[in-house]
Order: structure tokens, then sequence, then C-alpha cells
């Protein structure tokens, strides 16, 4: 089974044409999804961004929590685990080569549960693995992705 997703991106040169021999470029831009409000995005500021608009690079990470949390979800239900809260506090490492490429390097998640009965905590901790193999992004990444989680009821 295949699913299609679309996106569209549109930037507009804040240039004067007195400036056209300039090499930088504003990285703000939008991202258009149909049927959703537009996302305003910009380089990270240590890439001369808008520190006040998400980057691309925030965006994969959350893109990352995200579908964790949700794949961690699925798992609890099937198991039978109530899920009170989830939280996460996940941290990824950029690394950029001296020819201006980078790449992630890694990936770590930090997940805090909280469910309702206290026989479940170890199965609940152990759950994390199992939704980090269903995680759409999480396959989709050439990076390790690890997990430092908690639980408590």
């Amino acid at each position: 089974m295949k699913h299609l997703f679309k996106a569209e991106a549109n930037w507009t040169s804040n240039q004067k044409p007195a400036d056209s021999t300039t090499r930088f470029y504003s990285k703000s831009h939008q991202i258009k999804i149909e049927g959703k409000p537009v996302l305003n995005v910009s380089a990270a500021k240590a890439f001369k961004g808008d520190p006040e608009l998400y980057n691309p690079e925030d965006l994969l990470l959350s893109s990352l929590v995200s579908c964790h949390m949700m794949s961690y979800l699925y798992v609890c239900s099937q198991n039978g685990i109530e899920v009170l809260e989830y939280s996460d506090h996940a941290e990824a490492t950029l690394e950029v080569s001296p020819d201006g490429s980078g790449r992630f390097t890694e990936v770590q998640l930090n997940p805090k549960v909280k469910i309702s009965n206290p026989d479940k905590i170890e199965l609940a901790i152990e759950l994390h693995t199992k939704a980090n193999q269903l995680c759409f992004i999480a396959n989709s990444c050439n990076f390790p992705i690890s997990h430092n989680a908690a639980c408590e009821f």
C-alpha cells in the first residue's frame, strides 16, 4: 500500500536591484500543504536564518518525536496499556562538514510516560522498541535513534 504526500515551497527574493551582486539570500519561505495552515520556515539561526521561524532541522526532529509517540500509543493500545500522559524532550545532533554539507548523526528520544497500571511499567518501557520499528519517520532515517524511556503510574 502506498500513500502520496505533497508539499509546495514558495520563496521570493528580498534583494533590491542594487544588491544583485550580493551572495546572501533570505532563507525565509513558506511551505504549503493543501487544506492546512501555511508553515513559515527559515534556516536555523546558525545558518543565517530567522530564529523565530521553524527550520528543517526543527521539523525533522519534531516529525520523529510525533511519529514515535503515535506509534507508541498504537502499540500500547494493542497491549492493553492505558497511557495517561506522554512527553518527550528529544535532542538531535547535526554535524556540519568543512565543505558545508551536513547530516544528523544521532537522535536521542527521552519519552516520559504515565500509565494507569503499575504492573505494566516494564512492558510499557519495552514497547518503545516496537514503536521505533513501526515509526514511518524513524524507518526513513539513516542515523541512530535511541530511547531513554521513563514510565510511572
